[in-house]
């Protein structure tokens, strides 16, 4: 997401929030396009407010991915894949989103999903049902399909997450809510994607992030393009802690392009 309620007057100024967030980072989750299919005009304006190098990941609906489970929901995927075109190249992959309930047995059924999508866009799948994580042959059948259609299967990383109780109103809500898996770290692909929940103490979510820092920088050594998002129960620093992330990689490849400058948020001062 580009904007939260914490936000605005602190990380963000209150207008044009999508061209302010793109001075603090130079990716963006497309959350919003889970849930209804903006029109061309919205996602238009999108493009028009980010640099040609920003990149949006936007998710397929639910209506095909969870309520059809990629089985029937031609139409609202030929809307949603007509409504991105404004975006070029900046929708640097389109994100499938899978039920927790979406299984082994239903991996033939992504393979078709897969083999039938228009070939103009690259695509990453997440999972979360746990044989995909616990059992060697789920986990050998999925990424062989995957590695197929050239899908990048995105892990979610919430194992500093539920390290300890949670201690803050966010983080109870979360705890209920967000999937409890073991960790995954190999890339099938050149643009490896990673989502990565800490926690409200920016200190744990730091600690809880530092493998990481090896993994996305060999990935970078290899000639890879991954691209992490930095979560937290409230959201209140995720911005700043993406930043943050981005600094601790780049001081072990100095040659990593820096993010953007922030623009100031409120008045400019003398002193």
């Amino acid at each position: 997401m580009w904007t939260h309620r914490a936000w605005p007057g602190r990380l963000l100024p209150t207008h044009e929030r999508l061209r302010a967030y793109a001075g603090w980072c130079d990716a963006v989750e497309g959350n919003t396009t889970f849930y209804a299919t903006p029109s061309r005009e919205t996602v238009a304006s999108w493009a028009e407010q980010t640099d040609p190098d920003f990149v949006f990941l936007p998710k397929l609906p639910k209506a095909v991915t969870h309520e059809r489970r990629l089985t029937g929901g031609e139409a609202e995927l030929r809307a949603f894949l007509d409504a991105m075109e404004p975006l070029g190249p900046r929708a640097h992959m389109l994100w499938v989103q899978l039920p927790g309930s979406f299984g082994p047995s239903d991996v033939p059924d992504l393979d078709r999903f897969l083999r039938a999508l228009p070939a103009t866009h690259r695509y990453a799948v997440e999972v979360r049902h746990p044989a995909f994580f616990t059992e060697d042959a789920a986990a050998r059948a999925l990424a062989a399909t995957l590695r197929r259609a050239d899908a990048e299967w995105i892990p979610f990383d919430t194992t500093a997450f539920f390290r300890t109780p949670p201690t803050s109103d966010a983080e109870r809500e979360a705890w209920t809510r967000k999937p409890r898996l073991p960790l995954r770290t190999e890339a099938l692909t050149d643009r490896p994607i990673v989502r990565y929940l800490g926690r409200d103490d920016p200190a744990a979510t730091v600690a809880g992030w530092q493998p990481w820092l090896d993994v996305v920088t060999g990935w970078l050594r290899e000639g890879r393009s991954p691209t992490v998002f930095v979560h937290t129960p409230d959201n209140t620093d995720a911005p700043d802690l993406a930043r943050r992330f981005h600094d601790q990689v780049r001081a072990r490849l100095p040659e990593l392009t820096p993010l953007p400058e922030p623009t100031p948020v409120g008045p400019a001062t003398l002193f």
